[in-house]
């Protein structure tokens, strides 16, 4: 097995120390800035806001208090490590695990009306343990406590009815460890023959890497003076101070950034699928399309163009297929049949990924059973035998979970092994992609339901299902293990790499209890009717309005969801032949995968305008060139992220704030 060599650095305490602290503290403003405030979003996606607007000034500050004192105080290294525990759970105190959390856990309950029959029909199947059933602590999570908005946030932290949430946070904490377990071990798998097998690059880590290789080789002037990332820099600045004022002042004229262009393209005929064509333009996720392979950025927005004018050929040849033909689903933008190739395409590529690791997994096998020595980790958190151990264990714990709460076995075992495969298939489309903000089109049991149908899952078993779905396993704006494997990717050069880990571990639980409890005091302090989160009490309600409908009515012949599930897998298996067979062959099978996703609805211009750019830059001017023009597009995020910190800053003093990145 291959053991790649590097120059290593040690990590001392006092950068995990930082790291850590200011992980936490993320945490705990997160749902307020977030929630409350309607503020630009701290986290928010893998490339979040709030600790590359730090990792910037902390950078800066490294730099003169290194050149006044002459002493290292942090090294890049050590700040791309205190980035990464900011990176890893930030999405925890929000959309990756609680802004919907407490509205799936009171729903059922709080919005069960005589119309809707909740009370006969689902709450005598819901798993008692899973849900607080103290009528007031569910009332006053939505209306807030009577006097919680005089009350200092440690007296209402002391006043929330921990009595009635104790047992399901209990109860849920062993599922989301479990998962996270379950996470840190295939990632600790995967992460040789990824990284250096084969050789996967990481877009989204290139701009912090190359800010801390500046400040260690004590370059950190010379670059950020470079000529063409001030002339990038100055493009976001530029746009979002105008933009920004006119915001908050009317009377300022602005620059557009986003362009209807439905209105240009006929409601009937073979361009009807661009009727709702939007132009987004986010000069950061322009830069990280260029810095992004071409083959992927361009297999990216030609897929998008490819899934507009497949429904208008659909159109043009008589097919004209209904919304109603999907059926009941649980995919969180899923719209039309036609979509629903994702869930063949999605089991075809996992194959791939597994196939292209088969000598990788051959050796893991080998050393998990004893048959092989176990080399002592090299790139790896830990052995490979724990980590295969630690995977199974956690699986079938996770599996046991859901069989005590009465959940069929069979089902039990396929549904987990969707949610990890969906799971891994995205952590490769994020960070192999450079995508920052990613969404799923369809959801893991949508493709269980094609297959197999409601009955197979038993009544109790879809419901639980679906929650167990929305908890961790739908939403990955801001899914955890995509921040692993580029996590694992930032240690690589690490030696204490098992102290890193471990203050990895302490972060996560630390950044799991203070997500908690933050939401809890934020939601009983306020109200969630007072904190606008419609989205999420619609999406709460439609999931148990999709359950009641399986239960009223389980026959379902979804044909042409399985039609075209069998179409994207026969798409996806001949992408992955050609990409891998054909040295010539332009398009990369990951774009196949983001064809009807709403990121991508939000990012296919980007993606044009990096590729574009990275195309003819090579073309014309060659690595030369490229070496120098990508300091411009790395100017491009900088600058982006900056203001979008500047204004979140200053939208935490106001009543309003200007949102530079998407939601």
């Amino acid at each position: 097995m291959h053991t790649p060599q590097h120059d290593h650095e040690t990590i001392r305490l006092r950068a995990l120390i930082l790291g850590i602290l200011l992980a936490v503290l993320m945490c705990a403003i997160t749902p307020y800035n977030n929630a409350y405030k309607q503020a630009t979003p701290l986290g928010g996606g893998h490339f979040p806001l709030a600790p590359f607007f730090l990792l910037v000034w902390l950078t800066v500050l490294s730099a003169l208090a290194g050149r006044m004192f002459q002493r290292v105080f942090l090294s890049g290294r050590e700040l791309l490590i205190i980035w990464m525990l900011m990176l890893l759970v930030s999405g925890i105190a929000y959309t990756g695990l609680v802004r919907t959390f407490f509205i799936n856990l009171t729903a059922p309950y709080h919005f069960a009306t005589v119309g809707n029959a909740w009370r006969e029909v689902l709450q005598p199947i819901l798993p008692q343990s899973w849900y607080p059933h103290d009528s007031d602590a569910i009332r006053e999570i939505y209306n807030g406590l009577p006097d919680g908005r005089r009350m200092g946030w440690w007296a209402l932290v002391a006043h929330i009815p921990w009595h009635a949430w104790i047992g399901p946070l209990l109860v849920w904490g062993v599922f989301i460890l479990l998962s996270y377990g379950v996470m840190i071990c295939l990632v600790n798998l995967f992460s040789r023959q990824w990284i250096y097998n084969e050789r996967m690059n990481f877009p989204l880590l290139r701009v912090p890497q190359l800010m801390e290789e500046a400040l260690d080789q004590n370059t950190l002037g010379r670059f950020f003076g470079n000529r063409f990332l001030l002339a990038g820099l100055c493009i976001p600045v530029f746009l979002h101070t105008l933009n920004g004022l006119h915001f908050y002042f009317p009377e300022v004229p602005q620059l557009p950034t986003l362009i209807l262009a439905g209105p240009y393209f006929p409601r009937y005929g073979l361009f009807s699928g661009f009727q709702k064509l939007k132009i987004y333009i986010y000069p950061a996720f322009i830069g990280f399309a260029f810095l992004t392979s071409r083959q992927i950025s361009f297999s990216f927005w030609f897929f998008f163009v490819a899934g507009g004018l497949l429904m208008g050929i659909l159109t043009v040849l008589g097919y004209n297929i209904p919304e109603a033909a999907l059926g009941i689903t649980f995919g969180p933008t899923l719209t039309r049949p036609e979509e629903t190739q994702m869930i063949g395409a999605y089991g075809v590529f996992f194959l791939f990924v597994l196939w292209l690791s088969r000598y990788h997994l051959r050796d893991v096998v080998q050393q998990a059973f004893g048959r092989m020595d176990a080399a002592a980790p090299v790139t790896e958190w830990f052995s490979v035998r724990t980590a295969f151990w630690g995977s199974v264990a956690g699986i079938s714990g996770i599996v046991l979970w859901c069989w005590i709460f009465r959940l069929p076995l069979l089902a039990s075992m396929l549904l987990v092994g969707a949610f990890f495969m969906v799971m891994m298939v995205a952590s490769r489309v994020i960070c192999q992609g450079g995508i920052a903000y990613f969404t799923l089109t369809v959801a893991p049991i949508d493709g269980m339901l094609a297959l197999f149908g409601p009955r197979f899952f038993t009544q109790v078993g879809i419901l639980g299902a679906a929650v167990m779905q929305k908890v961790l396993f739908v939403d990955l704006r801001e899914a955890l293990m995509p921040s692993l494997l580029h996590s694992s990717s930032l240690t690589q050069r690490t030696a204490n790499r098992r102290t890193v880990f471990s203050a990895m571990l302490v972060t996560l639980i630390l950044a799991v209890i203070v997500s908690f409890v933050a939401m809890l005091a934020l939601c009983y302090k306020f109200g969630i009717r007072e904190l606008q989160m419609d989205w999420a009490i619609q999406g709460a309600t439609n999931l148990y309005t999709n359950v009641q409908r399986l239960i009223d009515a389980p026959v379902q012949n979804p044909v042409w969801v399985r039609t075209f599930a069998l179409a994207g897998a026969a798409v996806m298996l001949v992408l992955v032949i050609c990409y891998h067979r054909f040295y010539w062959w332009p398009i990369h099978p990951i774009g196949y995968l983001t064809t009807y996703s709403s990121a991508m609805r939000i990012l296919w211009f980007s993606f044009f305008i990096g590729w574009l750019s990275n195309a003819l830059c090579m073309r014309y001017g060659g690595v030369v060139l490229f070496k120098q023009l990508r300091l411009f597009f790395v100017g491009l995020i900088i600058g982006d992220f900056l203001m979008g910190g500047t204004w979140a800053v200053i939208g935490l003093f106001s009543d309003g704030s200007y949102l530079v990145l998407p939601d």
